[in-house]
C-alpha cells in the first residue's frame, strides 16, 4: 500500500501564493508519476497538473498554466505545487495522486492512489 499525506492549504487573499506539499511512504518502490487534482464544492474532481517520474514531462491544466508549477523530489518521495496569483476560483480541496509508472497522466482514472486532500481557500 501507498499513503500520501498533503499539507500546505490555507486561506490567502486573491494575488496571494501557497506551497503544497505530498509526501509518499509505504510501498513506494519503483518508479511513479504524480498529479495534483482539485475540487470545488458541487463541483467533479479535475486535473490541475501532473509530473512524470523523471520530472521531464509537465503538464497544466489551462486554467492554472502561468500561475501554478508542479516539481518532486524523488530522493525525498515529494511532489509539490507551487501556486502564485491565485484567485477566489481556485479555491478548492487539493488532492495529490500517485500512478504506476513513468508517464504522468491528466485523468482522475488514471492514478492508482489518493491522499485525503488539503483546503485551499482564496478570498477576494
Amino acid at each position: 500500500q501507498v499513503q500520501l499525506v498533503e499539507s500546505g492549504g490555507g486561506l490567502v487573499q486573491a494575488g496571494g501564493s501557497l506551497r503544497l506539499s505530498c509526501a509518499a511512504s509505504g510501498r513506494t518502490f519503483g518508479s511513479y508519476a504524480m498529479g495534483w487534482f482539485r475540487q470545488a464544492p458541487g463541483k467533479e474532481r479535475e486535473f490541475v497538473a501532473a509530473i512524470s517520474w523523471s520530472g521531464g514531462s509537465i503538464y497544466y491544466a489551462d486554467s492554472v498554466k502561468g500561475r501554478f508549477t508542479i516539481s518532486r523530489d524523488n530522493a525525498k518521495n515529494t511532489v509539490y505545487l507551487q501556486m502564485n496569483s491565485l484567485k477566489p476560483e481556485d479555491t478548492a480541496v487539493y488532492y495529490c495522486a500517485l500512478r504506476w509508472g513513468i508517464v504522468a497522466g491528466t485523468t482522475v482514472n488514471e492514478y492508482d492512489y489518493w491522499g485525503q486532500g488539503t483546503q485551499v481557500t482564496v478570498s477576494s
